[in-house]
């Protein structure tokens, strides 16, 4: 299973600010099952969803 990343988000963010997660919950308000997953070699949250099966 793959997955396409709609945004990615540098872990330096302010404290008490979750830009990642905020977009992520828009997203799902939408209908996208979008997640954030912590990508640690690039040091960035992104927000991702399933990649379509085609």
């Amino acid at each position: 299973m793959g997955a396409k990343v709609l945004e990615r988000f540098p872990a330096g963010a302010p404290r008490g600010s979750w830009p990642a997660e905020e977009y992520a919950a828009r997203c799902r308000a939408e209908g996208r099952p979008a997640t954030v997953i912590m990508d640690l070699k690039s040091d960035a949250f992104l927000v991702v969803v399933p990649a379509d099966e085609d």
